[in-house]
């Protein structure tokens, strides 16, 4: 490995920082024209008429779409739709625009125009006659029989607005009778918020619909082959004839554009198809804040039961999680809070989770980073605390104790991989001073309480083999020695590429400058599912690995003969071939020459990749002010086994990127919902962002214990971060406190009145 490790600059750093990198909003094209959509004010409602007949006449309006001249068809605008394995099916229950708005913020009509301000002028002369209908906003109220049906076709016709599920997992014996033989059980129920992605670039797409029946859409997706996919599908056009591609770079993703970008990409396409015209929409801040997924809200609720020695007998876990008014990853996201978030980090003979996703009339809920795992440790993780507490044991030892290692049988239908779950707990423990200052709540008095707190778990390395998950790579040399490598993964802001790049360099034996990639484009490269689940690093290299093979085989199968030499005894590194040690040729020349024969050094690979558990602990100070209720984090000591870490300061950017979106999930973030009005939080300046203020000493420590299943040991990194980050501060709060809070984030008010009705205030 001469490059995997180093700290390499990220090659689309340049184009970043100079304002040379395009993005979607930087796409100009030939007779382009504006888009603009008209929402519904209401959470649900009827149009019984629309007329649109003002907007049309209006000079500079060159289309008007709705219900009425677009296709119903009914699709899912998220990736489940094409990745979903059989037998299961997809919640299919979108359509372009509706008659029947389901939250505020729903499509009705969409105008495009010569300019903007005509687009929106335009928008404000549709006439719609509405009719309100009854709307539900809690999920526990959205269960009940009596509440208003959000989607009655489309819920499961057995249970009361639930969306495809319910989702019930098991593992081992029946928990119910298992509680009866321990010696110890505790329940720890949580409330948790919606919260958005805040992601620096908005939705948007440019949509060129051509007479020939062509459709190229440039776009924020961070999913470009199911993008492709859905388009088709939804628009009736041959999936041979769309085209999507990034801009190259997407402005951060955390999930969101996992599919659709919202609906960017499909409003654009229905307004190209109407006027001929390349269309660019994107989204105002408001829009993307109030009518695109968010994470899932909801409520938890575990049952922990153990044995006098602190080992773990039984965990029963609910979870009813607000979906919002349509399913995209609904239905699979509950799956993963209970897979990741309940089930995988430690070893629990008896295990069951149920999962409950409830349609309500507020905007969708979907994919945000982590993918259900925090809301699935926001509750495990605090009853460990608990057990903890009753039976007398230290919470890191508990955990130590009952941590998933490479033997243990548990739900997942693979090995767990390398289990550094122990060593990221003493790691994050030293670095926080655990032992000096856990347990002191008791002997603190004044205004200001220090505690910390801990928190660990798993998540998952791809989606393999839960939904359809898999990667094309192309790799060819190129006349002057390049590497070049095609793939359709987006640059969504990680520097993956950077470190794909690293990886293919050492597989390959070319050097790193040498080696260029083409991304985020699906035709200029195969199919891929995108980056999401923590995957990108991971399955990429695995598939690089195997054409690198093939590449090397038919560069030294050519190679061989021409110098007399056995291929067999051919090797190369940095672009130099050797034979026993001794240069015999450079890549660079071979090419050339092999060029002029007619050949050139190619390989290809499609493959399923395998998948491991990422194992982390993370540690956190607090300083509570018991007279105001703020919480301040002080430092959050964040340990990851990374397996191998590609490019160091990458994946420590990942891990205090997810760490500082933990803090904000804990102590500041959350929409709130005003009945009549929708969300309040519709911009940075209405939405509690943690600020540099804010920003909590992040001490990110890399644990490399390289596991098998992965190319050079690598491990998946990117939504781990965030996971563990809410409960670890929880954990820290009630430790600095005495009192344990079932309600986030930890707002001054909400903690001033925990600590005043336990009596601390």
């Amino acid at each position: 490995m001469k490059y995997v490790g180093q700290s390499i600059p990220r090659n689309d750093g340049f184009d970043k920082v100079t304002g040379r990198g395009l993005f979607t909003f930087d796409v100009t094209l030939p007779r382009m024209v504006y888009g603009k959509v008209l929402r519904s004010p209401y959470a649900h409602a009827k149009v019984l008429s629309i007329d649109t007949s003002a907007a049309e006449a209006l000079p500079g309006v060159r289309a008007v779409c709705t219900f009425k001249n677009t296709s119903n068809k009914v699709w899912n605008g998220a990736a489940p739709m094409f990745i979903t394995p059989l037998p299961h099916k997809p919640v299919l229950d979108q359509t372009i625009f509706t008659d029947e708005p389901k939250y505020i913020g729903d499509e009705v009509a969409a105008v495009a125009a010569d300019t903007e301000a005509i687009a929106e002028q335009a928008v404000k002369l549709i006439k719609v006659e509405w009719q309100e209908l009854p709307a539900v906003y809690d999920p526990l109220e959205a269960v009940k029989p009596e509440s208003p049906e959000v989607q009655p076709k489309f819920a499961n016709p057995d249970f009361h607005n639930i969306c495809g599920g319910p989702i019930v997992l098991e593992f081992g014996g029946d928990p119910t009778s298992a509680f009866d033989q321990c010696d110890a059980v505790v329940e720890y129920d949580v409330t948790l918020p919606r919260v958005k992605q805040a992601q620096m670039e908005p939705h948007g797409a440019v949509a060129t619909y051509s007479p020939d029946g062509r459709l190229e859409v440039i776009c924020t997706t961070q999913s470009l082959y199911p993008t492709k996919m859905i388009l088709a599908e939804a628009l009736d056009i041959p999936v041979s004839k769309v085209t999507v591609k990034n801009a190259p770079y997407v402005g951060g993703g955390f999930g969101v554009r996992i599919g659709l970008s919202g609906k960017a990409e499909i409003l654009a396409a229905a307004l190209s198809m109407q006027c001929f015209r390349p269309v660019k929409l994107i989204y105002t801040r408001e829009e993307d804040f109030t009518c695109s997924d968010s994470r899932h809200g909801g409520y938890l609720k575990c049952k922990l039961g153990a044995k006098a020695d602190g080992t773990f007998v039984a965990i029963d876990t609910q979870a009813w999680l607000n979906t919002g008014a349509y399913a995209t990853f609904g239905t699979d996201l509950v799956g993963v809070c209970g897979a990741c978030g309940t089930a995988g980090a430690y070893a629990i003979p008896n295990f069951r989770y149920t999962g409950w996703p409830v349609y309500t009339n507020q905007m969708t809920a979907g994919a945000m980073r982590g993918f259900g795992t925090p809301q699935g440790n926001a509750v495990v993780e605090p009853a460990i605390e608990l057990m903890a507490e009753k039976l007398g044991m230290d919470p890191i030892e508990l955990r130590k104790k009952n941590s998933t290692r490479e033997n243990t049988k548990n739900w997942f239908p693979f090995p767990p991989g390398s289990c550094g779950t122990n060593e990221c707990l003493d790691k994050a423990a030293a670095a926080i001073g655990w032992y000096d200052k856990h347990g002191k709540a008791g002997e603190q008095t004044g205004r200001i309480r220090r505690g910390v707190g801990i928190s660990a778990g798993t998540h998952v390395s791809n989606a393999a083999p839960f939904c359809v998950d898999y990667n094309t790579v192309i790799l060819r040399i190129e006349r002057d020695g390049t590497l070049f490598v095609n793939s359709s993964i987006p640059e969504i802001g990680p520097g993956s590429t950077t470190a794909c790049l690293q990886v293919a360099a050492d597989l390959i034996g070319v050097p790193y400058k040498d080696a260029v990639m083409k991304f985020g484009d699906t035709d200029a490269a195969p199919f891929d599912i995108g980056s999401h689940a923590t995957r990108t690093l991971y399955t990429v290299s695995y598939v690089m690995a195997d054409a690198g093979k093939k590449l090397r085989k038919d560069i030294f199968d050519w190679v061989g003969p021409k110098l007399g030499i056995d291929p067999e005894n051919l090797d190369m590194t940095d672009g130099i071939i050797t034979c026993d040690g001794k240069q015999v040729a450079t890549l660079a020349d071979m090419a050339s020459q092999a060029h002029l024969e007619g050949k050139q050094f190619l390989a290809s690979s499609c493959q399923v990749p395998p998948n491991c558990l990422p194992f982390y602990a993370q540690a956190a100070e607090v300083e509570v002010d018991m007279e105001t209720g703020m919480v301040k984090v002080i430092k959050v000591a964040a340990a990851h086994d990374v397996g191998k870490a590609v490019n160091p300061p990458l994946c420590r950017g990942q891990i205090e990127g997810g760490v500082l979106q933990g803090v904000g999930y804990a102590v500041r973030e959350e929409m709130t919902y005003v009945e009549g009005k929708g969300f309040y939080n519709k911009g940075f300046h209405s939405y509690m962002l943690p600020t540099a203020d804010d920003r909590p000493e992040i001490e990110s420590i890399l644990v490399e214990n390289p596991d098998p299943s992965g190319v050079f040991g690598i491990i998946g990194i990117g939504e781990c971060g965030v996971n563990p980050t809410l409960a670890a501060i929880g954990n820290a709060v009630a430790d600095a406190t005495g009192v344990r809070f079932h309600e986030f984030p930890l707002t001054p008010g909400r903690v001033l009145a925990g600590l005043k009705a336990a009596g601390k205030a």
